[in-house]
């Protein structure tokens, strides 16, 4: 069993209807964001000149970002927060999110992300534990969230057992979910979009970019910015603009 650093929410009412709403008004959506420790996260963010941008504060800010859009969502009730950092777990707590300790003899990088689908799979079941009957693992990558789009795709989620949304590559996952009597079996990873598939899950269309826009490199982040960034992330791409200005008049 994992344990939550924080009390866990009271269970969550059976009386929920098609759209992931419960009947009587209460948000449904239990969300599990695994968040890597700083020391190794966003390492393929590469700038030009290069060390113009720390990877480890922007990787932090889209994980503070993207937690505290959604936890704005009206169809989320709580955030599990899977992190084996403390200042990240502290910072999360902060925000409203419950943390859930990773604790995984695996090591940081293991082959086909397995440790990354087990910390999904810890969040899960501390959210199954205090009773929610929907669950999605939403990646810690999405600066650009928006709650409405996060809404609108747990909306289209509950209208299935299992399902996911790629992101805007289309080959790669951005939400996976799962209702009442089913599991999320993750297999996050290089072409998860494809696995999620072969392993049954339901490919979900919704016109959500902000839900889609993960961000891995430093071009990514520039055209995730004309949706408009999450402040933590806004800040950091306004100062490392600065800084590539500087470069280029120098």
């Amino acid at each position: 069993m994992h344990d939550t650093e924080q009390s866990p929410p009271p269970p969550a009412s059976r009386a929920v209807d098609a759209s992931g709403t419960h009947r009587d008004g209460a948000r449904a959506w239990a969300l599990v964001v695994p968040v890597k420790a700083t020391r190794s996260a966003k390492t393929r963010v590469v700038t030009q000149p290069e060390g113009l941008i720390d990877n480890a504060s922007l990787a932090t800010a889209f994980a503070y970002d993207t937690v505290e859009s959604a936890l704005a969502s009206t169809r989320v009730r709580t955030v599990y927060v899977v992190t084996d950092d403390e200042q990240i777990a502290g910072g999360m707590r902060e925000l409203g999110a419950a943390v859930v300790t990773e604790r995984s003899a695996l090591p940081v990088e293991s082959p086909g992300f397995s440790r990354l689908n087990e910390a999904i799979r810890m969040g899960e079941l501390a959210a199954r534990a205090a009773g929610a009957t929907h669950v999605a693992a939403l990646t810690a990558d999405l600066p650009a969230l928006k709650p409405a789009d996060l809404s609108a795709v747990l909306d289209a989620a509950a209208r299935h057992a299992r399902c996911y949304l790629a992101d805007s590559t289309g080959i790669g996952t951005s939400l996976l979910a799962a209702g009442p009597g089913a599991d999320l079996d993750p297999r996050f990873g290089y072409d998860s979009a494809a696995a999620h598939a072969a392993d049954g899950a339901v490919a979900i269309d919704v016109p959500a970019t902000s839900v889609r826009t993960d961000v891995d490199t430093i071009d990514e982040l520039a055209d995730a910015s004309t949706l408009g960034l999450g402040p933590r992330t806004a800040a950091l791409f306004v100062a490392y603009q600065e800084r590539v200005a500087h470069e280029s008049a120098s």
